[in-house]
């Protein structure tokens, strides 16, 4: 694909990107594709899909408690525990507004190794990554933000994403939806959002303005961008995804960089 060598443009030391369609081949790619980078918080889509397949072995129910008293499961995936940022700390009253927070996926994590008497990492290797051949990718700390990986096996995750294997496209379909519609919150990077929706565990683009992805991406895209200059996005009317890493962190380059990206991609999927 043309469209992705404008990563050429973007000032980054090293980037790699892959473009992936709904049937999971590969449209195009860019780059090393299998250097491992950093995901900062595009390690949140990845934890939450191990919790999903939690919930779909019976080891933990959406609804049942878990963080602050009144949270549930699905709170905390969907950023509405009303933890802080990178605080254990309660802030709000659970479901009452979007906090964006690494606390949160913190708890999920200790939260599902309880349940099923497995350390959270391991439990991401065998539930999501090891069976979607994603041997480069691991988590050596946090599940909200530690995550290493490589354009190729997140190329993988996003096949999976759009064709579900590991998970009944039924559940799929509820985390990529609207959970608690309506709240507003803060955007990372990109300031006050009205609403400010996400599912479990990836945001949801609807009418955001400012945004990281393209002001043609429809408002069914869903994915994650993470502080490390890396991001994710599926646009289900596009029927496609995108993936890019790179090495540098997340800034005015990205605001900038991005969103043309994500347009001149979609532009030649439509024309192909």
């Amino acid at each position: 694909m043309q469209s992705l060598r404008l990563i050429e443009n973007w000032p980054v030391p090293t980037a790699a990107a892959a473009v992936v369609r709904a049937d999971g081949t590969l449209a195009g790619a860019y780059g090393p594709v299998d250097r491992r980078f950093e995901l900062a918080s595009v390690t949140k889509p990845l934890a939450a899909y191990a919790v999903l397949v939690a919930y779909e072995e019976g080891a933990v129910e959406l609804d049942e408690p878990a963080g602050p008293e009144g949270s549930t499961v699905r709170h905390l995936l969907a950023h509405t525990s009303g933890l802080a940022f990178d605080e254990h700390r309660t802030t709000a009253a659970p479901g009452t507004r979007r906090l964006y927070s690494n606390a949160g996926f913190e708890v999920l994590g200790d939260h599902i190794a309880k349940a099923t008497d497995i350390p959270f990492a391991e439990y991401l290797r065998q539930a999501v990554l090891e069976p979607l051949g994603m041997g480069s990718t691991d988590l050596p700390g946090s599940p909200a933000k530690d995550g290493v990986s490589t354009a190729s096996d997140l190329a993988r995750f996003a096949a999976e994403l759009q064709a579900p294997q590991l998970l009944h496209p039924r559940t799929v379909a509820e985390a990529t939806a609207v959970v608690h519609p309506g709240l507003s919150g803060v955007l990372p990077g990109y300031g006050h959002q009205k609403p400010n929706d996400w599912g479990l565990g990836v945001e949801i683009r609807d009418a955001k303005s400012p945004h990281w992805t393209g002001s043609s991406s429809s408002p069914r895209t869903f994915g994650h961008f993470g502080q490390s200059g890396t991001f994710l996005w599926v646009d289900p009317e596009a029927g496609a995804a995108c993936v890019a890493l790179t090495d540098r962190p997340f800034g005015p380059w990205a605001v900038d960089a991005w969103p043309p990206f994500t347009d001149a991609v979609l532009a030649e999927l439509r024309a192909a």
